[in-house]
């Protein structure tokens, strides 16, 4: 089957080069004035980023969901999150955009923080965080000795700071996460193991079929058929808000070879069918 086109995927907004850095900042303006202070929605395929925004008015989409945003706040942002901006033309603030194949302490495999920072979260940013960041830029300029290093150790104690308040790190009472759901949660996104039986997904991380469907009831609450299935019409409603692709060309290329039981199950999922769900999005 060839590919069908999909939501605009970059390494930095408008741009296919490849990541030159351990890590690229750039301030609001830099980009948004330039594009009448809109970001059309796109993804970046292998970018996690932090937007730290102190002042301005901000309308941010996420997956098809529209928030107003209050700054001063701080904004994390995962891989392949669909996402948008409308910012005012006083907007203020950072990107900081890391490549996560160069930060294998945060987010590869076993990595203590890889399920806090694996959906988009918001957070006030704490005393003093603008002016580490506004450090972390000097430094990224610069060609100093241990430069990347000293990125490496400046960005850690950032991104600990935006993670510190939640989950109970301030006690220590908060649970790991279990690293087998995030690995289980990575394989279902691969475009090459969508449709795999839960049989196959057990069998390719090690465990039974019972030890996998315990995980997913006590992590997430679902079955490991659900938790599949999320995912798939998850991405369904990305399409279908961020492309022109027909709901026929969106079953056919998540893999749902009948298109009529794509809708069905789309339907159960949404409340709607594929096209009253975006004649709701398209709705002023």
């Amino acid at each position: 089957m060839s590919a069908m086109p999909q939501i605009p995927a970059f390494q930095l907004y408008g741009e296919d080069v490849a990541f030159p850095d351990i890590l690229h900042m750039e301030q609001i303006r830099d980009r948004a004035a330039g594009l009448d202070w809109v970001i059309k929605p796109h993804r970046h395929t292998h970018l996690f980023q932090i937007f730290l925004l102190l002042s301005g008015s901000i309308r941010f989409q996420v997956e098809g969901v529209e928030h107003a945003l209050a700054p001063p706040v701080a904004l994390c942002l995962p891989p392949g999150a669909v996402h948008g901006f409308r910012f005012s033309s006083d907007t203020e603030g950072w990107v900081i955009s890391l490549p996560v194949q160069h930060y294998p302490d945060f987010f590869g495999p076993g990595a203590e923080a890889r399920a806090l920072l694996s959906a988009p979260r918001l957070s006030a940013p704490a005393a003093g965080m603008a002016q580490a960041v506004t450090v972390l830029h000097r430094v990224w300029q610069g060609r100093a000795a241990l430069r990347r290093t000293e990125l490496r150790a400046r960005l850690g104690l950032i991104l600990t700071e935006l993670l510190r308040d939640d989950h109970g790190a301030q006690d220590g009472t908060a649970p790991s996460p279990d690293m087998r759901l995030v690995r289980f949660q990575a394989l279902i996104a691969a475009p090459a193991a969508r449709h795999w039986p839960v049989s196959r997904y057990a069998s390719e991380l090690g465990l039974s079929e019972r030890s996998l469907g315990r995980i997913c009831a006590s992590q997430t609450g679902l079955a490991p058929q659900a938790v599949i299935e999320a995912h798939l019409m998850r991405e369904a409603s990305r399409l279908l808000a961020y492309t022109q692709m027909s709901a026929q060309s969106v079953a056919h290329s998540l893999g749902f070879e009948d298109a009529s039981y794509f809708s069905r199950r789309f339907r159960i999922f949404a409340g709607l069918s594929p096209r009253a769900y975006r004649q709701r999005l398209e709705q002023p």
